[in-house]
């Protein structure tokens, strides 16, 4: 046969293909590519790898493989295998395409479930040009080994901007804003394990939640890690409770003073507090952060106490999200360093802006985002992340309000006094209704704090 003769015949599926699929008995088609073939049918086949080994991907060319998503689903960090090594493959079995049919290698396969919903599949044979129609039943025989997954993007929902340029400058915005969120939330799945929840920490959390637990239960947990033993005992003992009597003991501590519920929550709000240092970068002139934590849960205990009985939240846990509300703030330095240091920075030249301003238009969320998703991964009670999450808003009403009401009107009232950081608010009457306070009960519970504000930062000082 002549040269042109070659030339005039059509391009063929390649022996190694034909043999394998008349080996594994799946019937097919060969079918000449072209543009208007339906791209719902065309399968996208990829091979992948990390550390562990190679994965073929398989998915519609409707659709984009979303990497990240592949991610959350594999736990693993997948990329493109290297073209020298996908081309030493794909010459062993001379090919040119690489076909998208699991049996061909060793690796195992991944495909977006979406694909057999399309009556006939279009797969690269292995030669350009040539496409093998097989029906979805019969390509599911080919899948027995493979897992499938949704992880693919649907093409039409990302829409590109071909024709408007006058859009272009608030879109370039919206596209930096949104960069910047995914890379804050990559940054977060990347240190999930950072910091690890202290294993006192998760006793504690154990026994919250045990309805059986006792006095000895949490007296046996504090006792085992000496330094909190000594912090609660101290705590009792402080001019602060005025407690009758020497503390002698842990036990002493919670049954004679601080109680059952206060303890296992302060003991919480202890650990936590070991698990995150405090940054060595802060703003200046402002209140020293477990300062501010301590004076914060001590004006929410008052609170609490003059919150009418019939309405009123868990005291231990309304002290917990006090003692807690700012720990967003640790969790920011402690996991973007750098642009903790660039916060700072404004916060100082925008005494007249709550930091919530800041944060967002530096990182894109605040610290009290942040730290409500790590209560929320700690698996901590949801009162802890709703008080964390929504304290700055006077006005919310969702559920466990009681607990961010509280956080709310505490920090504003200790502000009016130049305690924390940011400007004066006002007290909405609406947030005291809410809460069933009047302002004179309000200020008596700072006015005993400030009375008080020599033995409470005594107390602080043992956070550091």
């Amino acid at each position: 046969m002549t040269e042109l003769a070659h030339a005039a015949l059509p391009p063929q599926a390649p022996p190694v293909i034909r043999a394998l699929l008349d080996k594994l008995a799946v019937a097919y088609r060969e079918v000449p590519d072209h543009p208007t073939l339906p791209a719902e049918g065309r399968v996208q086949a990829v091979l992948l790898e990390d550390p562990v080994g190679a994965l073929m991907v398989l998915y519609p060319q409707t659709q984009l493989l979303d990497l990240n998503r592949l991610a959350e689903l594999t736990g693993r960090k997948l990329t493109a295998v290297a073209p020298r090594h996908l081309e030493k493959l794909l010459g062993k079995h001379q090919l040119r395409v690489l076909p998208g049919l699991p049996p061909l290698t060793s690796s195992p396969c991944l495909y977006e479930e979406q694909l057999l919903r399309q009556p006939e599949l279009l797969i690269h044979s292995g030669e350009p040009g040539v496409l093998l129609e097989i029906s979805s039943e019969a390509f599911k025989g080919l899948l027995t080994k493979a897992s499938a997954a949704n992880f693919g993007e649907l093409l039409i929902t990302i829409k590109p901007n071909l024709d408007r340029p006058g859009d272009d400058r608030k879109e370039i915005t919206q596209a930096v804003q949104q960069f910047t969120a995914r890379r804050i939330q990559q940054r977060l799945e990347a240190t999930l394990e950072i910091p690890p929840l202290a294993e006192t920490a998760q006793k504690i959390i154990k026994l919250r939640v045990d309805p059986n637990a006792t006095v000895d239960d949490i007296t046996g947990v504090v006792e085992t890690d000496p330094a909190l033993a000594a912090q609660v005992v101290s705590w009792a003992a402080s001019p602060y409770y005025a407690s009758p009597g020497k503390i002698r003991s842990v036990e002493d501590a919670i049954v004679r003073v601080l109680g059952f519920d206060l303890v296992i929550n302060l003991a919480l709000g202890l650990a936590l507090g070991k698990t995150l240092a405090l940054p060595k970068d802060q703003p200046q002139s402002t209140t020293p952060y477990w300062q501010k934590a301590i004076y914060t849960a001590a004006v929410i205990e008052g609170l609490t106490r003059a919150i009418p009985r019939a309405q009123r939240p868990e005291a231990g846990l309304t002290y917990l999200a006090g003692l807690l509300h700012n720990f967003g703030y640790l969790l920011l330095a402690h996991v973007f360093p750098p642009h903790f240091s660039l916060i700072c920075r404004h916060l100082e030249v925008n005494p007249h802006l709550c930091h919530s301003y800041v944060e967002q238009h530096l990182l894109g969320i605040s610290r009290e985002q942040i730290g409500a998703w790590l209560m929320s991964v700690w698996d901590m009670p949801e009162e802890l992340s709703a008080a964390l999450r929504f304290q700055h808003d006077p006005h919310y009403d969702g559920p466990h309000s009681a607990y961010p009401n509280l956080v709310c009107l505490a920090v504003r009232l200790l502000r009016t006094h130049g305690i924390g950081s940011g400007p004066v608010e006002d007290i909405p009457q609406e947030l005291l209704d809410r809460l069933g306070l009047t302002r004179d009960k309000a200020e008596e519970s700072v006015a005993k704090v400030l009375q008080a504000e020599a033995v409470l930062r005594e107390l602080a000082s043992q956070f550091n």
